[in-house]
């Protein structure tokens, strides 16, 4: 089912390593500073509305006579790193230790350098700075449509590949922790932003949604609720199942496809230590409304394609699910409240109340 690799493409297989995890085939090169990063740029472009909601901004710059992006990730200004924990940045951390280079080959990931960044000012701020090839013509666009079959079943079968490449990874993989992950968009993100003056659109509505939740979904979050406060017992029952190497943000909008079939994937600012199908649950809890198939038939293809990969999901897949499905409604009660009770709330909701007795 998966395709094979096109010519040119790193040659670190998407199956399982029998010796081991993918390699490195060198150290990666550090900079000490921006300017290094970009060491003989000819042009140098601000992109005055920045796609995303994180606070990152963007240039444009062209090095040699290729087009790059230059992202800042700016711990004053980005709302997301304040959240995950990791105050330097967890690409540039990825970047570090040579993760990046070991993806399986049917990804095309764009970063080509990364650096540390401190900016200076009456509120100093520490970050980092990633110089990206552009992809912006591969990547999917940003519609209310769903995208095509296809793609969303490449999406699917690639998403198995990078879990199953890295299945049982070790400590260094382990970036920002899962319990952070889970705090992302709870209350006290919402409250902690609200604290600092943060302007930003996300922590304002995922305050506003939590308490809809109860009214409009009471059996939900009578479950969902305690756990957005407190992922701890959540985060457990997980860590009792295999775990791998999680990107943790599949929405469509870090997502492409390149004219070889890779797919091209964007922000790796909540990686780590991770259940494969809490991967699975993010994509379906935030692409809903643009998926072209059935939540079901979609977990269905992606576990055949892990299965393809040569995991054995039988031991431990039904109580993995439930749990990262619960752990979807955890991170997006909020967002699923502020659209009603519709049938896609209902279908979460009875998830959530059915995996409730996982959690001890």
């Amino acid at each position: 089912m998966r395709e094979s690799p096109p010519a040119g493409a790193p040659q670190t297989s998407g199956l399982p390593q029998m010796s081991g995890l993918p390699q490195m085939s060198g150290l990666p090169q550090m900079y000490g500073d921006v300017a290094e990063l970009i060491a003989g740029a000819t042009e140098r472009s601000p992109l005055a509305e920045a796609p995303g909601k994180s606070g990152a901004s963007l240039e444009r710059v062209v090095i040699g006579g290729q087009r790059y992006m230059l992202k800042h990730l700016d711990l004053a200004e980005d709302w997301t790193m304040r959240a995950s924990g990791c105050l330097r940045g967890a690409p540039l951390a990825l970047w570090e230790r040579g993760i990046l280079a070991r993806l399986p080959g049917c990804f095309n990931q764009p970063i080509v350098g990364a650096a540390r960044e401190d900016r200076a000012g009456p509120a100093p701020s520490g970050g980092c700075a990633l110089l990206m090839r552009d992809v912006t013509p591969w990547l999917v666009p940003v519609t209310d449509a769903p995208i095509a079959l296809e793609q969303h079943l490449r999406f699917l079968r690639h998403m198995a590949a990078l879990h199953a490449s890295f299945w049982d990874c070790g400590s260094e993989f382990d970036v920002v922790p899962a319990m952070h992950r889970y705090l992302e968009l709870s209350p006290w993100t919402a409250q902690a932003e609200a604290a600092i003056g943060s302007a930003h659109l996300v922590p304002q509505l995922v305050a506003k949604g939590w308490p809809l939740l109860a009214q409009v979904a009471p059996a939900a979050a009578a479950v969902v609720t305690p756990l957005a406060l407190d992922p701890g017992p959540l985060v457990e029952a997980l860590a009792s199942t295999p775990h791998t190497f999680v990107h943790s943000n599949w929405k469509l909008d870090n997502l492409g496809t390149d004219d070889a079939g890779r797919t091209v994937i964007l922000d790796w600012e909540q990686p780590g230590h991770g259940a494969a199908a809490s991967d699975l649950a993010w994509y379906l809890a935030i692409n809903c409304r643009r998926l072209p198939q059935s939540k079901e038939t979609s977990i269905g293809v992606y576990r055949n394609a892990l299965e393809a990969c040569g995991i054995d999901t039988e031991p431990w897949w039904e109580r993995q699910l439930a749990l990262a499905l619960l752990g979807a409604m955890v991170q997006f009660g909020w967002e699923k409240a502020l659209g009603g009770y519709d049938e896609e709330l209902r279908w979460w909701e009875t998830r959530a109340v059915a995996a409730a007795a996982l959690i001890r």
